[in-house]
């Protein structure tokens, strides 16, 4: 099984950018789709970008699209998030996530691994 390791995260302005990161170990990390989800307080886990095993699919949440980029390092064991143009609405603890050879999904049922989360906060 994977693990994962988010980090990044951290207290930015409205319409600041942030980048997270997760690191990947313990196994070939290109088998893997990856995704980001992300946790409000009081809401549920949800969604906000996808990637394929390449990387040459990438996915997005309407929310975040046009303003988040995920992209992944495969060299590097690593996956990233670049956030610009951060809302408030943006607030909330971010997690990675892993699907066993997988072909990338919105759906949290279909990712095996998670990593512990980093929180992000807005300030506006």
């Amino acid at each position: 099984q994977v693990q994962l390791v988010e980090s990044g995260g951290g207290l930015v302005q409205a319409g600041g950018p942030l980048r997270l990161s997760c690191a990947a170990s313990g196994r070939t990390f290109s088998s893997y789709a990856m995704g980001w989800f992300r946790q409000a307080p009081g809401k549920e886990r949800e969604f906000v970008a996808g990637i394929s095993r390449s990387g040459g699919r990438t996915f997005y949440a309407d929310s975040v699209k046009g303003r988040f980029t995920i992209s992944r390092d495969n060299a590097k064991n690593t996956m990233y998030l670049q956030m610009n143009s951060l809302e408030s609405e943006d607030t909330a603890v971010y997690y990675c996530a892993a699907d066993l050879w997988g072909s990338g999904s919105v759906s949290l049922s279909a990712y095996e691994s998670w990593g512990q989360g980093t929180q992000v906060t807005v300030s506006s």
